[in-house]
């Protein structure tokens, strides 16, 4: 008989605002979320997924910071007919970007940088510094769009050892739309652009509020790389629900 069980635990946490010096409000935010799925029978696998992304907003700085990491070990049959476990999922994300206001804070200067280990890709790591020039396109009490622009350089290495290191272009774009009181849509869309290698990622997040300060995030993650091996899919997408619990 054909027995699975599946559990499932989400868990998010948010931080908050508190007012500093004179009349500025200076707000920090943290949200995270961390999954649990467990498979028995046909399929016995274990995949644990964790995100942590966190916001500061100063006087003079705007500043954002986001770690992601997923785990996936399946249990499958060898050549010899006996079960085995394998890893079949391990990545590691992390960035952060400084925004330096002007005197009209709508226009910033950007520092930016990242490094990722994904042990299922065509690289051991690739990791990124960029800066350049940031800017607030609009912002209202419903919706609000940026995008940087900027040179930067890459670090990669490939599977087999091959060293990819060189200058890119950056170009990223982040939009919110708080649809009602109780609900938001986010969209994040960044590229990389180089001479071996153009990376791109895109989340697409919904956010609703269940109860209090309870609320429930639904997001598509895309992480594509045009320049892959042979054998490997150039586009990952990875689909998330989170229970996020807000602080204020």
């Amino acid at each position: 008989m054909k027995k699975t069980v599946l559990v499932t635990a989400l868990v998010g946490v948010m931080g908050a605002s508190n007012a500093m010096a004179q009349d500025d409000q200076k707000a920090f935010s943290l949200e995270g979320g961390l999954g649990f799925i467990f498979t028995t029978g046909n399929t016995d696998s274990t995949s644990i997924s964790g995100s942590l992304e966190s916001h500061q907003e100063l006087e003079r700085w705007s500043n954002d910071y986001n770690i992601e990491g997923l785990y996936k070990k399946e249990s499958v049959e060898n050549d010899a007919g006996e079960d085995e476990d394998r890893t079949s999922a391990q990545k590691f994300y992390g960035s952060a970007q400084a925004n330096y206001k002007l005197d009209n804070p709508d226009y910033r200067l950007f520092g930016f940088g990242s490094y990722k280990d994904d042990r299922f890709s065509s690289f051991n790591y690739q990791s990124t510094v960029a800066a350049g020039w940031n800017q607030q396109i609009w912002e209202s009490d419903r919706q609000s769009l940026e995008y940087s622009l900027g040179p930067g350089y890459t670090w990669q290495e490939t599977i087999e050892g091959e060293k990819q290191n060189g200058f890119i272009v950056r170009a990223s774009a982040a939009y919110q739309w708080l649809i009602s009181d109780t609900s938001k849509f986010t969209q994040t869309l960044s590229t990389e652009v180089g001479s071996d290698n153009t990376k791109s990622r895109s989340e697409s997040a919904l956010t609703a509020t269940i109860s209090g300060n309870l609320s429930m995030k639904v997001a598509i993650k895309l992480d594509h790389n045009s320049n892959v091996d042979s054998g490997i899919e150039k586009l990952d997408t990875e689909t998330a629900v989170t229970l996020v619990y807000s602080f204020f």
